[in-house]
Formats: structure tokens, sequence, C-alpha cells
């Protein structure tokens, strides 16, 4: 099975700890790299993950917010500094074109590749990116500016052909892409050989959720529903609700309630409050909710 794995390069929230990076990922699928969010340090944690700078070639940003897009100019310049030719693809809200360039025009000049503006409606669900292998999908979130998450769907694979039976019925060679593609056989004699005698099924497509910063909001449940694996924020404990509302975050109980209620496979929570010294309550309050659930760390590799 091709890789489709996501790596936590930051899982902490807007003020830094000892303990925690600001938020950024990077998700793996068939060795494309796309990065979703880039906090303030996501180079130096992308160095430590071992994942080739060459393979990122696209960037979505949820929000404006520096906890989650610092992290920009010093990716772009380093870029720059091992003359990439490729051009960096970033998404995010109309906004940040004017915020970065004026950065990449002052610290970047002269470098050898281009950075492209991608913007979007963080209001809309819409597609904003898709090729051969993954389509990537705004999710509309509830937080104190425009904010959006991203549903990254895997396009299905061809079926695996039976090669006993490629051999058993003499199909020739120009045939096997169509009958890895669902077509039936049909010999010289007119008999029809059904596609599921010659073919097994591809494992199904993977899908995941990324949705932070956000309050409690279960208009996104339908659009998630029974995605792999669901990155949730879940800033707060519940006992410290009122502060989830008032900064419009969610608390790990409503993440797990999120998880549960759109039926996901998998839930990691993070975008942890610096106030927490252990965040073991926030992963006991969730699994009380959705048995299923893990704590985002940095380094931490999940395959999807």
């Amino acid at each position: 099975m091709e890789k489709f794995d996501l790596h936590i390069l930051g899982c902490g929230s807007a003020l830094p700890t000892m303990r925690h990076q600001a938020t950024s990922q990077v998700l793996n699928i068939r060795e494309k790299l796309f990065m979703i969010d880039c906090g303030e340090g996501t180079q130096v944690q992308l160095r430590r993950s071992r994942l080739k700078f060459s393979r990122l070639n696209h960037i979505f940003i949820s929000h404006l917010h520096g906890d989650h897009c610092f992290g920009l100019i010093g990716v772009i310049s380093t870029f720059g500094m091992l003359e990439r030719t490729a051009d960096l693809h970033i998404y995010s809200h109309p906004d940040l074109i004017a915020l970065l360039q004026s950065q990449i025009d002052f610290f970047c000049k002269g470098m050898s590749y281009d950075v492209v503006f991608h913007p979007f409606n963080p209001k809309a669900r819409d597609i904003i990116y898709d090729d051969r292998s993954v389509s990537v999908e705004t999710i509309p979130l509830h937080h104190r500016m425009p904010t959006c998450g991203f549903l990254f769907r895997e396009k299905p694979t061809p079926n695996h052909i039976k090669r006993e039976m490629i051999d058993f019925y003499q199909i020739p060679v120009w045939m096997i892409n169509r009958i890895k593609n669902g077509e039936d056989f049909i010999t010289e004699e007119g008999q029809t050989i059904p596609n599921e005698w010659l073919t097994t099924p591809s494992a199904p497509p993977r899908s995941y959720a990324y949705c932070s910063d956000t309050a409690y909001y279960p208009q996104i449940i339908k659009q998630i529903q029974g995605v792999d694996l669901l990155f949730h924020e879940a800033t707060f404990v519940n006992s410290d609700s009122a502060r989830a509302r008032q900064t419009q975050h969610s608390t790990a109980q409503q993440a797990a309630q999120i998880a549960r209620d759109a039926q996901v496979k998998r839930l990691v929570i993070g975008h942890f409050s610096a106030r927490y010294d252990d965040e073991q309550e926030l992963l006991k309050e969730a699994q009380a909710v959705f048995p299923n659930t893990i704590l985002a760390q940095e380094n931490l590799q999940l395959t999807i």
C-alpha cells in the first residue's frame, strides 16, 4: 500500500512552551508532501522529521493567527538558500498575500523559485487542490477570524490483476490497464469474462480531516463523516469550557463528541493550551466519549 502518513511537527497553541512547538503538520501521500499550517519554528521540526524539503510543494494555511503562519517566511527563505527551482504553492485566506509578499520582497530577493498564492474563501466548502492521487477540500470552521480546516481524500487506485487468470484467458497486454480499471474481457468466441474473475479490489481510498482552530461546531459532522483519521483541536478541558467559549476553541470532550457523531475511525487531539502541564487529563476526557483517541505530540508519525 502506498504511503498516506501524517507527521505532527507541532501541536501547541498560541503561547510558546518548552513542551510543544507551534502548530504544523505534514501529510505524505504517495511520496508527495503537503504541509498544513506553518507556525514559528516549523522548518526546524521539518529537519528533525527527516522529510525531504524538495518534496514539499503545497502549504495549506487554516487562518491568519500567528501560531499557524509565523513560520512561513523562514521556510520560504530556507528553500531559496537551498536553490530550489520548483514553485511553492500556498493556499490561504486572501489577506495572506499582501502580508507575506512584502516579507518575500524584503528578505528573499532573487530567489530561484516562485511562490504561487491560491486564495480561497474560508467560509465556503470548496475543492482547492486536485490531482490524480488526492483532492483537498476546505472545511468551514467557527473561530474568532475566518478559519477553515482541510479534508484530504485519496483517489481510488486500480484493481489488482490475478496473473493466473490473465494467463489462462490469454488476455493481451494492451487490455491490462483497462481491466485494472474495471472492464470485463470478451474472448474471441464472444464469451464475457467478468472483471471480478480477473481482479481483486484495491485497498479502499483513505481520508484525513484537519479541524483547527474552532469552537464546537457540529455543522462539520456531515462533511467529515467516516474519515479514517480526524485531527481536532482540544485546547481546553471541560472545566475550562467558559474560556473555550470566550476564545472560540474546543474542549477535549467536544472534540470527542465530533469524532463520535461523525463516526470517524480514529481521533488525534492537539493545539493544547499552555496552562496544562500534563495533557493526560485532556486524553482521559476525550476517551470517555470516543475511546479511539490519542494525543498529538511532536515527531509523532501515524499511518492512515
